[in-house]
């Protein structure tokens, strides 16, 4: 017989219950474990009254909720779709855009809850992702986060409750007095993690930007996901904000980056950044210098396109250049070692010394000159990052300033800050998978294309973001700055005929600076993935009363002439398979019609199917002729049980290697 698709993802506590009781014999009964037998098999071994360990309330239920199934997919988005609601003033309806090359790019973009996204992700991405950066509300009291503490059925919580709207969010406020503050942040936080650490792969490395507010529990919940034994913490001060946010007594200047990476990481972590700006290459001595037993110290760098191109020769002495960059008519910029102010100063190492270390120096870009900064092959990350340019207020806000013509995101994170973590992490591995799980922006992705363009690299980004929408955000924000800047994205967003969701703006961005990047990178970067495919997470494709057992109504026997929804086409069909066979969403496909049916053809025939109803004989001769690994059919694509049998022996003798399943 032909096996049916499940098409819900694993109940992970049911499989943690079943290897215990493989384990431990008579540990589990009726669905309960027996501690007390349990301690008897180890001995002594498990928690008391005392230990070492950090709880709050909700704690059990975000690692429950961590392994709880879902029967939720996500529906690709092709094209730009008009929305339910919502017109410009002319009337036009606002549309939800779709993909970007949707036939070549391996990107993802995906629309929804990041909780659901990331177990339906685990299948098809497990042990794959090179590199998690994630930059979560700081849980300041005035942001909004998911809701996920429940001591009652998640399904009746949220229906008794009325803490969900009409798509399913489960954004709630989190304001300072309520009384479970913290514990309503790290309960969201460590089933995140707890669901993302299965998707890392074994040399990957997991970043988390994050504020004073929850530095210190968030470290506690990392330690105990990432094994101490197995994984590494570093934490890096980072300066991000020069200007600081105003405490009572203190100015807050600085952010943080919480680093985790395998113990044995040192050997794939050999690019962080040390010895930052001119502390290696430049030497500033705060007085003249003399050319005189100084000469081979005096030299220019050229720099075009970000690049460094060249080393000049030593000038003749009575050579002055008036200041330490000259712009050159071709675009070129000529860097002499002095200050702004015109006070010759000379470099630490003679030319003959930098000649040997030329491929491992790069222009880094300050608010006022160019710096050489020397990147060495081994040594030890520096505990403090700082840089001008990780400024999220001078370089994140202007950079999206110009990208959308003058609206912005509140507080964007800086792209520079964002692109050396990524560089960190995976500059030694040019076709590394990049996610970013609270994309917001979409910094992380436009850093992603950049270094790609940097390095000629073919890496990969998903992108997981909740579509908030912006009106209700303006409705319930009480900050005047942060309420112009909402402002200003709905504007744009209206001047671009885009519905009022952040995916909006991280979509948009994605477009203009992976155009951007590629313009200014000209022929080197012709191809450069600046693409992606949009996904949205949506319940699943099949109508409920499909995988009831129990008792059945007229209307359920009705309904069952169509296991499937009415608003569900192919394409819905397709990634539902590729989820549920935990198959990569970014892979080729085709479709052809073969014999008057219309077949999808994935990845060169890791997948065939066909949904269309009485397929024909001839048509599934011709897809087991071509022996896929896997083959998928409508369950009532046949007219009789007689006809299903047929189906069985006609791959049992062409294909005999192929997995056949029904939806």
């Amino acid at each position: 017989m032909l096996n049916k698709m499940k098409f819900e993802t694993p109940n992970l506590t049911a499989e943690n219950m079943a290897k215990l009781a493989e384990l431990f014999p008579g540990v589990v009964a009726e669905s309960k474990v027996n501690v007390d037998l349990l301690r008897s098999y180890v001995g002594e071994e498990i928690f008391g009254d005392e230990a070492c360990e950090f709880t709050w309330v909700g704690k059990r239920a975000s690692i429950a909720e961590a392994g709880l199934p879902i029967r939720k997919t996500l529906r690709p988005v092709v094209e730009d779709e008009i929305t339910p609601s919502g017109s410009d003033s002319t009337g036009k309806p606002y549309c939800s855009s779709g993909s970007k090359d949707w036939d070549t790019t391996k990107n993802l973009y995906i629309e929804g809850d990041n909780l659901d996204v990331l177990k339906l992700l685990r299948e098809s991405y497990p042990g794959k992702v090179k590199m998690i950066y994630i930059d979560p509300p700081y849980n300041t009291g005035k942001n909004y986060i998911y809701r996920n503490d429940f001591s009652v059925d998640t399904d009746d919580y949220l229906e008794e409750s009325g803490e969900i709207d009409e798509e399913g969010a489960r954004l709630v406020a989190n304001p300072r007095t309520y009384a479970r503050f913290h514990s309503a942040w790290l309960t969201t936080m460590y089933s995140r993690l707890m669901v993302a650490r299965n998707l890392l792969s074994r040399d990957g490395v997991l970043v988390v930007a994050i504020d004073e507010n929850e530095f210190a529990a968030l470290s506690l919940i990392i330690k105990e996901l990432f094994v101490e034994s197995a994984f590494e913490h570093s934490y890096v001060s980072v300066v991000h904000n020069p200007r600081g946010q105003q405490g009572i007594n203190f100015s807050y200047v600085n952010e943080y980056l919480i680093f985790v990476y395998p113990a044995d990481g040192k050997k794939y972590l050999a690019d962080f950044p040390k010895d930052e700006v001119d502390s290696r290459t430049l030497r500033d001595s705060g007085t003249e210098s003399d050319r005189t037993d100084a000469r081979a110290c005096f030299y220019p760098f050229y720099v075009k396109g970000g690049k460094i191109v060249k080393i000049g020769d030593v000038p003749s002495d009575d050579y002055h250049p008036a200041s330490a960059n000259i712009d050159l008519p071709d675009g070129t910029v000529e860097i002499w070692p002095m200050t702004d102010s015109g006070d010759e100063k000379k470099w630490r190492y003679a030319r003959q010394s930098v000649d040997a270390i030329f491929e491992k120096l790069e222009p880094k870009m300050g608010r006022k000159s160019i710096q050489i900064i020397f990147n060495k092959d081994e040594g030890t990350m520096r505990s403090v990052w700082a840089n001008a340019r990780y400024d999220s207020s001078e370089y994140g806000t202007k950079l999206l300033d110009k990208l959308f013509g003058g609206a912005s995101f509140t507080f964007p994170k800086s792209l520079h800050a964002v692109y050396d973590c990524v560089k960190a992490a995976c500059k030694n591995d040019k076709t590394a998978l990049v996610m970013d799980f609270f994309s917001g922006s979409a910094t992380t992705a436009h850093a992603v294309m950049q270094l790609n363009a940097d390095d000629g690299g073919a890496r990969k980004h998903i992108m997981v973001q909740l579509p908030e929408d912006l009106d209700e955000a303006l409705a319930r924000s009480s900050d005047a700055k942060t309420k112009e800047s909402i402002k200003a994205a709905i504007r744009f967003l209206d001047s671009i005929g885009k519905a009022h969701t952040i995916c909006e703006l991280g979509k948009e961005r994605i477009r203009r600076a992976g155009d951007k990047i590629k313009a200014e990178a000209g022929l080197t970067a012709q191809g450069l993935d600046i693409g992606f495919r949009v996904l949205k997470l949506d319940d699943t494709n099949m109508n409920e009363v499909y995988y009831a057992a129990g008792d059945y109504t007229q209307d359920m026997i009705l309904m069952m002439q169509s296991n499937i929804k009415e608003d569900r086409n192919d394409m819905d069909l397709l990634f539902g398979c590729l989820l549920d066979w935990g198959l990569p969403l970014s892979m080729p496909h085709y479709h052809e019609r073969i014999d008057g049916f219309t077949v999808h053809t994935y990845n060169g025939g890791d997948l065939i199917a066909c949904f269309e109803e009485k397929i024909s004989e001839t048509a599934i001769r011709e897809i087991a002729s071509r022996k896929p690994l896997r083959a998928v059919f409508r369950d009532n694509g046949f007219t009789s049980s007689p006809e299903k049998i047929n189906v069985f022996e006609i791959f049992k003798l062409l294909a005999p290697n192929t997995t056949v399943r029904v939806i």
